[in-house]
């Protein structure tokens, strides 16, 4: 049956973002609110003096200023590509030769949701399936939704997706004669969106195991996020799943400049196996014929001219502060209420809040509404969880420190402890 109004079946699996629409309605009409929900960046951070040395380094040169206000390639400007490609490897410790790599397979997008848009549109048919943690980031669910593809959740702790529950879910789904339906497994590696937990390096390594492994009715890739990688306050950094992938044709990585330089810009990238790189680029002209030139040329040239890595390390600087004054506060203001647990996370922007059973933190429960009265707005975290697989647990929060300062930060927990210990 048509969908009604005569729109397309993908039009209602689209559906809409309530949850978007609805904190920017109360953002809109509270402003004296401290959001602790938006997942942007610090407006104060952003790289208005590196953005001007580039942008002058490029008119200052005729020639390169025509080539970047010029049409440019699906696949993306080379010297970006090659950049991109060369960050990757450096940060990983490996060589191409070990990956099995090549500048061919790096391809250039309007941020990483482009990205992960394109490779899940030529992966997936409706009905098809996705693994990915339950919980996990819900924009992806939304793009994959839009497709009428199936998210399934699966469980996840302090470390990560489990091994152990992808292999479950995997064998449910041979047993329901659903395995071939099996396209892809979603992950971010890197403080993830909305945890904050990074994959650890053993169950990295697992994670392309097993989907090699059950690549048997058909081949199952690896979706790896890396959009908070550069995010990185505390620890060791650790080679990404496509380090563990040294035959290239498991791993399909995502990354963007928009965490770690500006969202506005909107460059991402993808490093891709090679078969999927011609489908990929043919979805991509029939959208745009190349992500935005000059956004491209600019980037190249912020890499070129050594200004990313020092934004970087003066970005790690404060967002350090941040993740220090959300935690500290929290230690302070949340743990004396009995049955609050949260991750510590070592980077990115969120983190993860576990309130005591009986508290429905969701838009209908009785938290929601007294924390905005109270002054401060969140996410339920319900809504980062897919609607099949482990069943969404009520009584989760996501908290985003990145907008806020150290003072807004300890306000909103204050405000967040007072509306809990009201429901409590």
């Amino acid at each position: 049956m048509p969908h009604q109004g005569g729109l397309s079946r993908r039009a209602g699996w689209a559906g809409g973002e309530p949850i978007a629409n609805l904190l920017m309605a109360k953002t809109l009409a509270h402003p004296e609110l401290v959001s602790l929900a938006a997942g942007f960046v610090d407006h104060r951070s952003l790289p208005v003096e590196p953005t001007r040395q580039a942008l002058d380094a490029i008119w200052s040169n005729p020639e390169e200023a025509r080539a970047g206000l010029q049409y440019g390639t699906t696949i993306g400007y080379p010297p970006l590509r090659e950049a991109v490609l060369e960050r990757m490897l450096q940060a990983d410790g490996r060589s191409r030769r070990d990956l099995s790599v090549s500048v061919d397979q790096v391809v250039i997008t309007a941020g990483s949701n482009q990205l992960l848009y394109l490779v899940s549109d030529v992966l997936l048919d409706p009905g098809d399936v996705v693994i990915c943690g339950a919980p996990s980031y819900f924009v992806y669910l939304g793009t994959v939704g839009n497709l009428g593809v199936r998210a399934v959740g699966v469980e996840t702790d302090q470390h990560g997706l489990i091994p152990e529950a992808i292999d479950g879910e995997l064998a449910r789904l041979e047993a329901a004669g659903e395995l071939g339906r099996v396209k892809a497994i979603y992950v971010t590696t890197y403080y993830d969106n909305p945890t904050g937990v990074t994959l650890t390096a053993d169950r990295r390594a697992a994670l392309v195991e097993i989907a090699q492994r059950w690549s048997r009715q058909s081949k199952i890739y690896v979706i790896e996020d890396v959009a908070y990688r550069e995010l990185r306050y505390y620890e060791d950094d650790t080679p990404s799943l496509r380090a563990f992938d040294p035959d290239g044709e498991t791993v399909v990585q995502a990354g963007t400049f928009s965490k770690s330089f500006s969202p506005g810009i909107r460059v991402g990238w993808g490093i891709l196996p090679p078969g999927l790189v011609e489908p990929v680029l043919a979805q991509k002209g029939n959208l745009d014929f190349g992500s935005p030139n000059l956004n491209q040329h600019l980037m190249a040239k912020v890499l070129q001219m050594g200004l990313f890595d020092p934004h970087v390390e003066r970005l790690r600087a404060g967002y350090r502060e941040k993740i220090d004054a959300i935690l500290g506060a929290a230690d302070e203001l949340l743990s004396p209420i009995e049955g609050i647990q949260w991750v510590r996370p070592a980077g990115g922007l969120y983190v993860w809040l576990r309130l005591p059973e009986a508290i429905d933190s969701g838009l209908s429960g009785p938290l929601f509404d007294r924390a905005v009265a109270e002054g401060v707005l969140y996410v339920p975290g319900g809504y980062c969880y897919p609607k099949l697989g482990r069943s969404p647990r009520k009584n989760m929060i996501r908290l985003s420190f990145g907008i806020q300062s150290c003072q807004g930060i300890r306000r909103g927990i204050e405000a967040l402890a007072r509306a809990i210990r009201q429901v409590h």
